[in-house]
């Protein structure tokens, strides 16, 4: 009787923090959360004087690729690339190229859009209830948690995973377009995000003539392809000759990054709390039970 007794007041204990669990440190979490992510939703938006002002610009200068055959500077303005200045040296004959964005163009950065849609889902997902509200149960909890991880995971899957290109999507993307002067056949471009990084990668392209004695066979999709790659556009078809990438590092990126990493261990260690108690509460309602079956 006394170990059923002490059982059921081990129960009873398990109850009670249960309960102030519930009531108290989940809504606590929730502020917390709250919090970082406007703070995270704030570094992509970049307002100035207030979160309704004007997106500021940011120049970036590009670091210089491993041969110095690119060189420039990029203007971000939020989710957008308003500007690019680009010198292209042609290892052939050491011609210097100058390209500029077109001043009626800019090129929106589709994975910083989608990661800050992310973040603000997530915010909705935690304010989007009573501010008197109690939670009940704590699958709800978990419910909730699960839910908000997901958009937090995407979220930063958008930066840190670019998304693969084949050569004749980046040809057809309309960045070939963007530029004053235009650019040549010979050349593509591509700009992506990777983790905290603005990247641009340039293509220099040789055309193959239709008696080319090599083995054509066009390349898959990739986030960057090598020399030698082929591909196919209209009836002409190409092959990589030289590859060029540099970058900048965007600190706000870097920033956004590590306020989805803290995030995410606020919602692991929660969850992993409300599991606990759960257990404790099911393996002592256990022992109860097995103890009153022995009596009888």
């Amino acid at each position: 009787m006394a170990a059923a007794m002490a059982s059921a007041a081990e129960r009873a204990v398990l109850e009670e923090e249960f309960k102030w669990l519930l009531q108290e440190e989940v809504h606590g979490v929730l502020r917390q959360l709250q919090d970082i992510l406007k703070e995270a939703s704030h570094r992509f938006a970049l307002p100035v004087g207030g979160t309704e002002g004007p997106i500021k610009q940011e120049n970036f200068m590009l670091g210089t690729s491993s041969t110095d055959q690119v060189k420039g500077v990029l203007m971000l303005q939020g989710d957008a690339l308003c500007q690019a200045d680009i010198n292209l040296k042609m290892p052939r004959n050491n011609q210097l190229l100058h390209f500029t964005f077109r001043e009626d163009k800019q090129w929106k950065l589709q994975q910083i859009q989608d990661a800050r849609n992310h973040v603000n889902q997530a915010i909705y997902l935690l304010t989007n209830r009573d501010i008197n509200y109690q939670f009940k149960t704590g699958s709800e909890v978990l419910k909730l948690m699960d839910a908000v991880m997901l958009q937090l995971t995407r979220a930063r899957n958008r930066l840190t995973t670019p998304a693969t290109l084949t050569l004749p999507e980046i040809a057809s993307s309309g960045l070939t377009k963007m530029f004053t002067p235009a650019l040549p056949s010979d050349i593509l471009v591509n700009f992506y995000i990777n983790l905290n990084k603005l990247c641009l990668t340039v293509y220099q392209l040789h055309a193959l003539q239709p008696n080319s004695t090599k083995n054509f066979r066009p390349t898959g999709g990739s986030i960057l392809h090598n020399p030698g790659a082929m591909f196919e556009c209209g009836s002409q078809r190409y092959e990589v000759s030289h590859v060029h990438k540099v970058e900048c590092v965007v600190p706000w990126l870097n920033d956004a990054l590590v306020f989805f990493t803290v995030s995410l261990q606020l919602c692991q260690q929660l969850k992993d709390k409300v599991r606990g108690l759960l257990a404790g509460d099911s393996l002592c309602f256990k022992r109860v039970s097995d103890l009153l079956k022995w009596m009888t």
